[in-house]
């Protein structure tokens, strides 16, 4: 995510031309960076998901589903957004830089970050939330921490800059062992299978897999959905995807999958046990249920980036002053948003607003204290060679 977007056109070293700067993909990284501080807002309220610090009352239903239809339908795409634009660039720095120049970006410009955050920022946030972190104060807590190995599962929402660095190294090995992705153009067909892999992928992981499971951090029942929108990415260059795929194509598609996710969802909670509180069954295991669930994810996965890309590649391929600000700054409040977006919540506590009213506000003082924290403090630090 710190580099998704390739300079201007041109030649490395090795010949192998830079992938075009493409000023939407710009306006879709730090769009789907507000997304995430939207969706830690509304763990913040909301009775379902996990996050440091929760404020949360007792709500009526139709809140409850709500929050819950907002944070399920996010959840469905916008990761998996970013892991596609991943891989689209990844495959043009591989060609440009070689396996072991590659490697090393991807080291600094995502696991510095993500050490970063494990053993520094996490810390602090989790240190400054529970006022004590045990006894002996912050430097001893601190060392416990490293020692007993708890400090591996600190990554915070920073999982995704370690899941896509293991993803880095693993497409590097394979271009070097001689592997390389064809540059096809899937059609209407295509994608529908594309779709059925991807629903198929997550159900089967999800038998033997919670989706709410947790492995250091990540959840594996959410990770078929990654691997494949990535290797996509990487496909969609070689295929000019980005540039080819017409505006009809991309609504057309996303026209149909999303009008079949929204029977397909009102029926995952009409008769899944939704309404009754049981959400059991959602999380996985061998049931129609948790099938229809990873359809419904798959569907609202490709239908909402093809929907995504085409709208931003028509309406959103320009930057101002405005937005450059938001594009640079984007991957900074990536990393420094929870203890600034938890800062934001306490201070709203005594606020007696609506969840949803107090969701909306606490996105938007995160996200303006998020950007002003990247761009006057740690891009303006050491730190900006790697923000």
């Amino acid at each position: 995510m710190a580099d998704i977007a390739m300079g201007a056109t041109s030649k490395a070293a090795s010949g192998a031309p830079r992938a075009p700067r493409l000023a939407f993909i710009d306006n879709i990284r730090w769009s789907m960076i507000v997304l995430v501080l939207s969706m830690h807002a509304a763990d913040t309220y909301s009775p379902f998901g996990n996050w440091y610090y929760v404020d949360r009352q007792p709500t009526g239903l139709g809140t409850k589903i709500f929050l819950g239809v907002y944070q399920s339908f996010l959840q469905a795409f916008f990761m998996a957004l970013l892991f596609f634009v991943a891989g689209y660039f990844s495959a043009a720095a591989f060609d440009r830089k070689g396996f072991a120049p590659f490697v090393r970006d991807r080291f600094l410009r995502l696991g510095v970050p993500t050490l970063l955050y494990m053993l520094v920022i996490g810390p602090l946030t989790q240190y400054f939330l529970s006022g004590t972190w045990g006894t002996g104060g912050f430097g001893h807590q601190w060392l416990v921490h490293l020692k007993d190995g708890e400090w591996l599962s600190e990554t915070g929402p920073m999982w995704f800059c370690a899941a896509l660095l293991a993803f880095s190294i693993l497409y590097g090995l394979a271009r070097l062992a001689g592997w390389k992705e064809a540059a096809v153009k899937p059609g209407g067909a295509g994608v529908a299978g594309f779709i059925v892999v991807m629903a198929l992928a997550t159900f089967l992981v999800r038998i033997g897999i919670s989706e709410d499971a947790s492995l250091l951090n990540v959840h594996p029942g959410d990770f078929p959905q990654y691997m494949l929108m990535y290797l996509a990415g990487a496909h969609g260059y070689r295929g000019k995807w980005l540039e080819e795929f017409s505006d009809r194509f991309c609504f057309r598609i996303a026209a149909l999958t999303l009008s079949i996710s929204v029977p397909l969802f009102a029926a995952l909670i009409i008769f899944g046990g939704g309404l009754e509180g049981d959400t059991a069954k959602y999380a996985g295991g061998f049931n129609v249920v948790s099938a229809g669930k990873s359809l419904w994810e798959a569907l609202v996965c490709i239908g909402m980036a093809l929907l995504i890309l085409a709208v931003f590649r028509r309406f959103f391929d320009a930057q101002g002053p405005v937005a450059r600000v938001l594009s640079d700054n984007a991957f900074g409040v990536y990393l420094i948003h929870p203890p600034v977006l938890i800062a934001c919540a306490m201070v709203l506590h005594p606020l007696m607003w609506h969840p949803i009213a107090k969701a909306a506000l606490l996105t938007a003082l995160a996200a303006v204290g998020s950007f002003a924290a990247s761009a006057f403090v740690l891009r303006k630090s050491p730190l900006r060679a790697i923000v």
